[in-house]
């Protein structure tokens, strides 16, 4: 408590210490202003006639009162540039003691206006990262506690007599341990695509190819759901310099959502195109499609749809394989008229 109030007289001193020289600079702005202003007034009533005829009176004060003029606009103006400056220097600090939500008003000449509205936009965006900080923080917690639990009732009930202690019940835990390892790599995949640093082994992949070896592996669970899975291609190659592994990953995750949420009977179709951002390759299948809210967040992180049996991780990882490749990734669903993934890699 000592040190925050310690941090707020020092931030105050400081602002009071810019304000003093800001007053001291529109103070000897003035006084150079004023003095000109005499200098000038002199000559020019001096070249005007002698000293108390009318045209030099007349001129005297003519330029006395633009001289007044000038002043006022220039004491309007330092308070319209130092009123704002405050308001931002004071949400600053709040901002610095953790207060997200602080905002200031845009006002001011346009350069000031201009200043506020890049703070309003840079707390927003800190205000939105500590809000995903925080719901990443229980998500995590949330995805753990579940296989943990699983884990320690198991454990209990074998020392307890409870379960046999057989191949069985080994096989169970081990299936637990999996999901474990499987969450801690998603969220250092995660982790590593956030940071930018996400290795990529690239080398000359023939992305058609890839994507029917994908099929021809997808073929059984597709066939377990009776899902047709088909693989189509408007060209004979598509060579581009990518991580076959993380493209592999990434085509596999999308065409197990499109086998989950498809109906029995319906077909996914895997297609490769060429454009003139690069290879285009969409999944698409025909099952209950998504609302519009549904869709906003698919690519968030932990975010489930309705019968979601994943962590949540799959695509927010598959959105950012195909970043670190320099492509994109979207979507665009329906209700009742199933859901397109496309991504763009470059050639």
């Amino acid at each position: 408590m000592i040190h925050h109030r310690h941090f707020e007289l020092r931030a105050d001193r400081a602002r009071l210490r810019f304000f003093r020289r800001v007053a001291l600079v529109a103070v000897v702005v003035l006084a150079l202003a004023v003095f000109g202003f005499i200098t000038v007034v002199l000559s020019i009533t001096g070249r005007a006639g002698p000293s108390g005829s009318w045209p030099s009176t007349a001129i005297a004060v003519l330029l006395m009162i633009g001289v007044g003029l000038v002043m006022v606009a220039l004491v309007r103006k330092a308070r319209g540039f130092a009123w704002p400056l405050g308001a931002v220097m004071e949400a600053a600090d709040r901002v610095a003691e953790g207060d997200y939500g602080v905002r200031v008003n845009e006002s001011g000449p346009p350069p000031i206006r201009a200043l506020t509205r890049s703070f309003n936009t840079m707390t927003a965006r800190l205000q939105s990262a500590d809000r995903v900080r925080r719901d990443l923080m229980a998500d995590v917690a949330h995805e753990l506690r579940t296989p943990l639990s699983v884990l320690q009732g198991r454990l209990e009930g074998l020392l307890d007599g409870v379960y046999a202690r057989d191949d069985r019940q080994v096989s169970q835990l081990l299936d637990e341990t999996r999901v474990l390892s499987r969450l801690v790599e998603d969220l250092r995949t995660l982790a590593l695509s956030d940071a930018g640093a996400l290795p990529l082994e690239r080398e000359p992949t023939d992305i058609v190819s890839l994507a029917r070896d994908v099929a021809d592996t997808m073929g059984p669970e597709a066939a377990r759901s009776s899902v047709v899975l088909q693989a189509n291609a408007s060209i004979n190659n598509a060579v581009a310099d990518v991580d076959p592994l993380r493209i592999r990953e990434v085509l596999t995750n999308l065409v197990t959502n499109a086998i989950r949420h498809s109906p029995a009977g319906a077909a996914v179709t895997l297609t490769i195109a060429a454009d003139a951002a690069g290879i285009v390759v969409t999944v698409a299948d025909s099952g209950e499609g998504m609302t519009p809210e549904t869709l906003a967040r698919l690519f968030d992180r932990f975010h489930k749809g309705p019968g979601s049996r994943g962590s949540g991780l799959g695509l927010a990882i598959a959105k950012g394989i195909v970043a670190a490749h320099g492509g994109n990734i979207t979507a665009s669903s329906a209700p009742g008229r199933g859901t397109e993934v496309t991504f763009t890699l470059p050639r």
